[in-house]
């Protein structure tokens, strides 16, 4: 375990430190709290919106930026480890560009019954100063583990840059936990034979008074195992940072393993 552990703080280190541009890992609803990591060699395309139902423009904040990732990639580090990273393109704004990376070890890896284990970093913005930086840097632990029966299950706390994870008022909101619960149903198979769940219920929350707080539930549905749509609502803590709930549509997409 030293070499990929010293592999990840050095990789951690260098996104905290150049600030390469970020948006969540692989995610459940509204929060990178999940077991999942990109498999090796995939790369992944998506589409998040965020937008406002029943409400006149002049009530609320209106819908968020588009966040089109483009791509996010996964990588093995070793038979136990992996890893996955991407950048995020948020659409209209000033600064757009963010990245993120995570990795970890899925269930069983090291023993029977070992929860899956892994440690990220999102929302690590390009714009480090000013009253509109987006340094948010929030590096975060997933513990998971699924239930036969139930679904999965991920918990974890989360840290982020005190000078711009703060609430409506400015005070410092750096801290907090996430977690996450899917569970999937409706299995059936592709035409090659590969086995898939056609619908998955999903919800997560974030605790804390700043812009990542808050949480949703919805349900993805797989037009096959490699192309999903993800409809729900999203409530938030700081209704002075991100206004009323928002109805959230997600399109992901996984392209052919290119190596």
């Amino acid at each position: 375990m030293k070499g990929p552990k010293l592999l990840a703080m050095s990789i951690l280190t260098i996104l905290l430190s150049a600030g390469v541009a970020s948006a969540t890992s692989s995610s459940t609803v509204w929060t990178p709290m999940t077991l999942d990591i990109q498999s090796p060699g995939v790369f992944h395309l998506g589409i998040d919106n965020y937008f406002t139902v029943g409400k006149r423009f002049s009530e609320g904040s209106g819908s968020f930026p588009t966040d089109l990732t483009l791509p996010e990639v996964g990588v093995a580090i070793s038979s136990k480890v992996q890893m996955e990273f991407g950048l995020d393109y948020f659409g209209p704004a000033d600064d757009p560009w963010f990245g993120n990376l995570k990795i970890g070890s899925p269930e069983d890896t090291w023993f029977k019954g070992q929860p899956a284990l892994e440690i990220g970093v999102f929302d690590v913005g390009t714009k480090r100063s000013g009253s509109t930086r987006t340094d948010f840097d929030v590096v975060y632990l997933v513990i998971g583990k699924s239930i036969r029966g139930l679904g999965r299950i991920s918990v974890g706390p989360y840290v982020g840059n005190h000078a711009a994870l703060v609430s409506s008022t400015g005070k410092a909101e750096n801290t907090g936990y996430m977690v996450a619960f899917d569970h999937a149903f409706v299995p059936t198979k592709d035409k090659e034979g590969n086995e898939f769940s056609r619908l998955v219920f999903a919800a997560d929350f974030a605790s804390g008074k700043n812009y990542i707080g808050g949480g949703g539930f919805g349900i993805y549905y797989y037009f096959t195992k490699d192309i999903s749509l993800l409809t729900g609502p999203v409530f938030f803590n700081d209704q002075g940072i991100n206004g009323k709930w928002k109805l959230s549509t997600q399109l992901d997409i996984n392209l052919p393993k290119l190596f």
